[in-house]
């Protein structure tokens, strides 16, 4: 089974404070994508395809491996991923599309994901369980109702797919429409989702704060 892993690294990172596109921004010497695509590469994908603003592409190639493939990224996630799809070569059954603002998602987890897809899965998320009381509110901030949250749990990325699968997924959505993430693509095209086991490492970066507690962790 031959996978390539998509990275979606073309967002910005106004959050982040910064002056550069969130996965140029550095952690612990080394731009967030980097440690992304080594992550995907040491948990057994064989090419990594990342998208990339158009105007950042000499940045991008500079932080990367000559072997990863560098393609334009659109204006939303779903333009982004579409682009990887589509740039991805012809020998790869099975994509793992992931997140460049996860850098220390730990190989295991790419390796889970990618054990799933061998053993049938048609689709795959890493999770992990909700851990706080989670509530509902009314307008005012009210609290009108607790969910129980035995059977929530928190997406992580990469997530897998069979190629076919998620491409056809893509190709039956609607023009326009826009979801979370692309295990929401294929099960709105019908399709099952099953899980492995996230890790909290590999926590989303998104505001400075997260920053600072990746670096903590790296320094560890």
């Amino acid at each position: 089974m031959s996978a390539v892993g998509v990275v979606a690294a073309a967002g910005s990172g106004s959050r982040l404070g910064a002056d550069r596109p969130k996965a140029l921004v550095e952690l612990a010497g080394r731009p967030l994508v980097a440690w992304a695509v080594e992550t995907l590469l040491a948990g057994g994908v064989d090419e990594v395809v990342v998208t990339v603003p158009a105007a950042e592409r000499a940045g991008f190639a500079a932080a990367l491996p000559g072997r990863v493939r560098l393609v334009e990224g659109g204006a939303t996630r779903t333009a982004s991923v579409r682009a990887g799809l589509a740039a991805a070569g012809p020998g790869a059954d099975v994509v793992l599309v992931h997140d460049a603002a996860r850098p220390l998602t730990p190989p295991d987890v790419v390796a889970r994901v990618l054990a799933a897809l061998a053993a049938g899965a048609p689709a795959v998320v890493p999770v992990l369980p909700v851990v706080d009381t989670t509530v509902v509110v009314d307008d005012g901030g009210l609290v009108t109702d607790a969910v129980p949250r035995a059977r929530l749990r928190r997406v992580q990325t990469p997530q897998g797919f069979h190629r076919a699968t998620l491409v056809a997924a893509y190709a039956g959505l609607a023009e326009g429409v826009e979801l979370t993430d692309d295990a929401a693509v294929v099960r709105a095209a019908g399709v099952p989702v099953a899980t492995v086991e996230g890790d909290e490492r590999a926590a989303k970066v998104t505001v400075p704060h997260d920053l600072h507690l990746a670096g903590l962790l790296v320094a560890r």
